[in-house]
């Protein structure tokens, strides 16, 4: 059995065990059922609260962020899950609440430091080069260097494309975006990370 964790007084809290993976039907259908409502999200954030940290681990660097923007995630998911209406699978329903989450603490912190809101800034790349977020190859340091120069928005569609190999219909209904923009901005994402690494060879 692993352990599990529900949400009470938005705080996430350590208490269920979860004995086998649940399906989106089995966990929508115990939630509407108030003596069952806090296992059914015990269940959902022990399924999905691994991809959900890596999702904004991945756009924010930082572990202690990642954190706190992983449990404002899914206190929004508790708050909102009763109104999900099923048109897309959960998982997907819960990365668009996080990237928009995510974007706008982004945001936030470049306005705190007046940078223009297309460019990462410099406080990004201190977190990458300090090591605690990735131990790799000098290639690898590489292409996370590469990957922080595209524009926010293009380098959430080539994290969610090329790390968790979302489909383009899911990242369209995401991100309100066309899945031929989706493709035409991955595209041109992967062009300009070849090029950053034939540069930086």
């Amino acid at each position: 059995m692993a352990t599990g964790y529900y949400l009470i007084d938005n705080c996430i809290l350590i208490t269920l065990q979860i004995e086998h993976p649940v399906t989106d039907e089995e966990i929508l259908a115990a939630f509407r059922i108030a003596e069952k409502k806090e296992q059914a999200f015990a269940w959902l954030v022990k399924r999905d609260q691994k991809k959900v940290y890596w999702l904004v681990r991945r756009m924010v660097l930082d572990h202690e962020d990642a954190n706190d923007l992983v449990q404002d995630v899914f206190i929004r998911v508790w708050n909102s899950l009763s109104s999900f209406r099923g048109e897309s699978r959960l998982i997907y329903w819960i990365y668009r609440i996080a990237t928009n989450i995510t974007l706008t603490f982004l945001d936030k912190k470049k306005r705190k430091a007046f940078l223009p809101l297309e460019e990462p800034g410099s406080e990004l790349r201190e977190k990458l080069y300090s090591g605690n977020f990735i131990n790799g190859t000098a290639i690898q340091l590489t292409l996370q260097e590469a990957i922080l120069t595209l524009p926010e928005r293009q380098r959430l569609v080539f994290q969610l494309r090329y790390y968790d190999e979302l489909p383009y219909e899911a990242m369209s209904e995401m991100l309100e975006t066309s899945a031929g923009a989706l493709k035409a901005s991955y595209h041109h994402a992967v062009k300009k990370i070849e090029k950053y690494m034939i540069d930086h060879q």
